[in-house]
C-alpha cells in the first residue's frame, strides 16, 4: 500500500522550458541555440544541480569557452527563476493527497540559490512533509544513493513510496531501490493517473 508520494519538481510541479522561454522573448535562432547548448545543456549546469560549483564559478567557466559575452551569460542566469512557474493542475493534487493523509516529499535536481528563491515564493511547499534537493547533498538523480538518502532520512519504506518524475531514467532508478514509479512527460496533468493508481 502506498503511504508516501515523492515528487520531482521540474516539469512535474514546476514548468521549466528554457527553449520556449527564449522563443517567447524573441531571441534569434542562432543565439537561442547557443544559449541552450552553452548554458542549459552544459556540464556546468549539471555541476550546479549537484552543488559542485557556485553560480559565479559556473558563469566564469562558461564565459571562458563560449562565444557569449560574460554579461550575456549573467543575464541568462538572472532570469532562471522567470522561466519557472507552477503547473497548477499538478500542484492542486498536493492538497487533495494531504486530505487523504498521504505523506508528501520532494526529491529534485536543483541549484541551491534558485531553489531557495522559489521555495519562498511558491505556496505549495507547505504541503510537503520534507524533501531533499541535489545541491544540498551533492548527489543527483539518477544516482541510487540520492533516493536511499531520502528513504533513510525520513524512515520511509520503499514499497510504500511512489516516486513521480518526468524522466524515465529517474523513475527506473527509484524502482531499483524498491520504490514504485510513475513517469510523466512535460506538463502532463498527472492528477487522475496518480489517484487511479492509489485507488487500485
Amino acid at each position: 500500500m502506498i503511504n508516501n508520494l515523492v515528487f520531482d519538481l521540474g516539469n512535474v510541479l514546476i514548468s521549466f522550458d528554457p527553449e520556449q522561454y527564449l522563443l517567447m522573448k524573441n531571441y534569434p535562432p542562432a543565439i537561442r541555440n547557443t544559449i541552450l547548448k552553452d548554458i542549459f545543456y552544459s556540464e556546468e549546469w549539471l555541476k550546479l544541480d549537484n552543488g559542485d560549483i557556485t553560480t559565479k564559478e559556473a558563469i566564469d567557466s562558461i564565459a571562458s569557452r563560449s562565444v557569449l559575452k560574460r554579461e550575456e551569460i549573467v543575464v541568462v542566469f538572472n532570469f532562471r527563476s522567470d522561466i519557472m512557474y507552477p503547473i497548477n493542475s499538478n500542484v492542486q493534487l498536493l492538497s487533495a493527497l494531504k486530505k487523504r493523509n498521504f505523506k508528501l516529499y520532494y526529491l529534485s535536481n536543483f541549484p541551491l540559490d534558485v531553489f531557495e528563491e522559489i521555495k519562498s515564493d511558491y505556496y505549495f511547499f507547505r504541503y510537503f512533509d520534507g524533501g531533499i534537493i541535489s545541491s544540498e547533498v551533492k548527489l543527483s538523480k539518477p544516482d541510487l544513493r540520492f533516493y536511499r538518502l531520502l528513504l533513510e532520512k525520513y524512515a520511509l519504506l520503499p514499497d510504500e513510496s511512489l516516486f513521480i518524475d518526468d524522466l524515465e531514467i529517474n523513475v527506473k532508478a527509484a524502482e531499483t531501490v524498491g520504490m514504485k514509479g510513475f513517469a510523466t512527460f512535460g506538463n502532463h496533468n498527472i492528477g487522475s493517473d496518480i489517484l487511479k493508481m492509489l485507488n487500485t
